[in-house]
């Protein structure tokens, strides 16, 4: 019942976006971080995914990483796809409450306001902000080892170590 009542309120907020812009023309370029654990396997990584892009397949990503970097597990393809979809989500919804709150403040008002990138939805140029790249998109030698992805197999010891490290952090934060 618990999952059928989410389910539903997850379409009702989906609904609500209906009929709002939610493509932007320009660059939609955004920053994705993983910072997983499924099972044994930690992942870390960062990387630019390009919204506009829409042959781009959280998914096929997902399971392109795992071959590449020789992850087994089964189920961290999914939970890779997923944290991605969620992100990409988020910034969806951030696009629209910007285009919302553009709407809003325009109202009443005659001629063109000023808007930042970062609330018009950003750019590139925004991006290379973002990554202290001031002028290209290439990265430098010393910043490679930062982008790279971390994947690291835990022992059960090592799981049940970060497990209590985290449970004493979410016990601290109440």
């Amino acid at each position: 019942m618990h999952i059928v009542q989410s389910i539903q309120t997850q379409l009702a907020e989906f609904r609500s976006y209906e009929g709002q812009d939610m493509l932007y023309t320009g660059d939609k370029i955004v920053p994705i971080k993983l910072d997983l654990r499924v099972n044994n396997t930690l992942i870390k990584d960062q990387f630019l995914w390009d919204m506009n892009n829409f042959d781009s397949d959280p998914e096929d990503f997902a399971k392109t990483f795992c071959d590449d970097l020789g992850i087994q597990d089964p189920e961290v393809g999914p939970a890779v796809a997923f944290a991605i979809r969620e992100q990409l989500y988020e910034t969806a919804v951030q696009s629209v409450a910007a285009a919302r709150e553009i709407r809003m403040s325009k109202k009443g008002r005659r001629g063109a306001e000023y808007v930042p990138a970062s609330k018009a939805g950003g750019t590139s140029l925004d991006l290379m902000k973002l990554f202290n790249n001031k002028y290209s998109v290439v990265r430098k030698r010393k910043d490679w080892d930062v982008y790279g992805p971390m994947v690291d197999l835990l022992s059960n010891e090592e799981v049940d170590a970060l497990e209590a490290r985290e449970e004493r952090n979410a016990r601290s934060m109440i």
